[in-house]
């Protein structure tokens, strides 16, 4: 475009961002991709959980003519973006199996009478040829594939409704459509361009980088008291804990309740009113922490859950970070706290196998869990491995366009636990070669357990039946305890040397890397499992907290600000958090606007939150006006 029409379309952009939004200026790579979708170009945007991608397409869908098709993969995605959008004054609805006949039949003569600035859908919905037609005589602005890491099979969230999407191509060639995601690797993203069949699209690829996330790996030894533990310092605080079983979110709540805390279950095996009440009063009150499956998260926009835990080993690096990412979208410091162990590897590693996918798929996630377990047992700076995972460290071939990331230094982040408190390590090529033989002497028929007890020397009824006290590693490991052989088999599984055979019941085998470790030709430096300086990092935490904080004297008005957007949020049926966040509060604290003017300029408060909410919070304000 040339470079007049280019400004205007930038302050068409940036007005339309003031007055519905209520924001100043975008976040970093937001008005690159706008710019591109309104002059009518396809687009990969790639932005980490909480950068705002959905700005991305909401504000193109109120500049360009027609209505903008968002596509949307759960139900509850749908209604919080919707509801959200209906606040600010935006006509948004979204048509899925929750919306009667006489409302759906009224969505769709919004839609072709163009009232709708957006209308979301999921992929199956969308696909039907009845939604097609009602698209095909519509005036369709843009089409928005939201989560479109779920169309790749090597992504960790493969939706097969999501292929179907390439219809689109054929069908609307003159409208631009958006691809975005926040998870994706550079080989998820080219598929995501291959499959969509998106035409020299223009990438966007904004880092993975979430530094207020502070992550922490720790091995699990007993899972309900170190839960507990760190639970301590996060109580009265909203967070997520996963598990990897229905069974353990019902028990790991109801030991978060016994400790006093206001924890709820949430997974797919509950009464489906039962599940949307307890995600109502996560998305409504303070402090309330969902355990939960990953069933639960998706689509979940609460921008101050302060933590998530990780109680199981996840699937993938992907579904860690895209789970972890739903902690601290309001920017402010957040944990992604993890404990893990052998029996997590074998009973993951069984859901892959005992899955329907093909074996191609299989083979995918069981090389997607290997790789995540290494990253557990990294020795640097588990950020920058994180990063580096996702190819954070330049953009690759084709993906220079848009906002070019630059390369990361291999520095400490200050921010995980390998920084805060640094592992040590040791030369375990002996002690490596002394459990590989052992695995190899018993014939690869046993899981750790037994292994272990060889080494050790233990005189186990299993050891006497396999006449195992009679081979000449039996007792070679004396020296050392059980916990230390673990960490080790561990650290063997994570670098590729040992397989645990969950087709077995995790019997132990060896792999074609072990063999020159065995012989003797290379070597292993491993790590010691290190006890948490946990006082460090609290320290650390406190001393990061530099933000804006409710002194004794504004607690008063902090609490009167947020009762009233309880009332209101009741009145219009949708979190507190859809009427304003903490941060737009606590600048309400900090200015304490006297006026409509003043309110206006406060961030987050955009002309229909204005109309709709300003004498409401004013007249909190100058009922708690400082004395002069």
């Amino acid at each position: 475009m040339p470079a007049p029409i280019i400004e205007a379309v930038r302050e068409q952009a940036r007005n339309t961002l003031r007055t519905v939004f209520g924001y100043d200026d975008f976040r970093p790579g937001q008005a690159e991709v706008i710019e591109a979708v309104l002059a009518g170009r396809d687009c990969l945007v790639l932005m980490p959980t909480g950068g705002g991608k959905s700005l991305c397409y909401q504000v193109p869908a109120l500049i360009r003519p027609g209505t903008a098709v968002v596509v949307s993969p759960l139900i509850a995605l749908m209604q919080d973006q919707v509801a959200a959008l209906r606040q600010l004054g935006v006509a948004a609805s979204f048509l899925n199996s929750t919306v009667s006949w006489h409302e759906q039949a009224d969505i769709t003569r919004q839609l072709a009478e163009g009232r709708l600035d957006l209308l979301y859908l999921a992929p199956e919905r969308l696909l039907q040829e009845e939604t097609l037609r009602i698209l095909d005589r519509a005036d369709v602005a843009l089409f928005a594939i939201d989560e479109a890491h779920c169309v790749s099979q090597w992504g960790h969230d493969f939706r097969q409704d999501y292929l179907g999407l390439d219809v689109l191509a054929e069908r609307f060639p003159g409208v631009p459509r958006m691809a975005l995601t926040a998870t994706a690797d550079a080989r998820t993203r080219t598929e995501i361009v291959n499959r969509l069949r998106l035409r020299k699209p223009a990438r966007f690829v904004r880092g993975f980088d979430r530094p207020n996330i502070r992550y922490s790996v720790r091995i699990k030894s007993n899972a309900n008291d170190q839960l507990l533990a760190f639970m301590d310092e996060h109580r009265g605080q909203p967070g997520i804990v996963y598990c990897l079983s229905r069974r353990k979110t019902e028990t790991t709540a109801a030991a978060l309740r016994d400790a006093g805390h206001d924890a709820l279950p949430y997974h797919a095996g509950m009464p489906g009113g039962d599940r949307a009440r307890n995600q109502r009063r996560f998305l409504r009150d303070d402090g309330v922490v969902i355990v939960a499956t990953i069933a639960f998260g998706m689509g979940i926009d609460k921008p101050d859950v302060r933590f998530v835990a990780h109680v199981d080993l996840p699937k993938s690096i992907e579904a860690y970070y895209q789970e972890t990412g739903r902690a601290g979208r309001d920017g402010e410091h957040a944990d992604a706290w993890m404990i893990y162990g052998l029996q997590d590897v074998v009973r993951v590693r069984q859901l892959v196998d005992q899955g329907e996918a093909s074996e191609q798929q299989k083979r995918i996630e069981r090389s997607k869990l290997d790789t995540l377990l290494g990253w557990c047992e990294v020795t640097e700076c588990r950020r920058a491995a994180l990063l580096r995972y996702f190819g954070d460290e330049e953009p690759s071939a084709g993906e220079r366009e848009g906002a070019p990331l630059a390369r990361r230094e291999a520095d400490p982040c200050g921010n995980c636990d390998i920084c805060l408190d640094p592992p040590k390590t040791y030369d375990g090529t002996v002690e490596a070669q002394k459990l590989m033989s052992c695995i190899v002497r018993t014939g690869q028929y046993f899981g750790a357990g037994h292994v272990i007890d060889v080494l050790r020397g233990k005189d186990t009824p299993k050891v006497q039946q396999h006449r195992h006290d009679k081979l000449s590693t039996f007792g070679i490991g004396s020296d050392i305890g059980a916990t230390q052989w673990r960490s080790l088999l561990r650290q063997l599984i994570a670098g590729g040397f040992v397989l645990a055979d969950a087709a077995r019941f995790g019997a132990l085998r060896l792999t074609q890397a072990a063999r020159p470790l065995l012989r003797g030709e290379t070597t292993l430096t491993l790590r010691e499992d290190a006890v948490a300086n946990r006082a460090r990092e609290r320290s650390a935490r406190k001393s990061r907290d530099d933000g804006f904080e409710i002194t004794p004297q504004d607690e008063a008005l902090w609490e009167a600000l947020r009762e009233c957007r309880l009332h209101l949020a009741d009145d219009a049926s949708v979190p507190p958090y859809v009427v304003f966040h903490d941060a737009t509060l606590k600048e309400f604290v900090r200015l304490r606007p006297q006026s409509r003017t003043a309110m206006v300029a406060v961030h987050g408060v955009g002309q229909a939150k204005l109309d709709r909410y300003a004498d409401a919070f004013l007249e909190v304000i100058a009922a708690h006006a400082r004395p002069h």
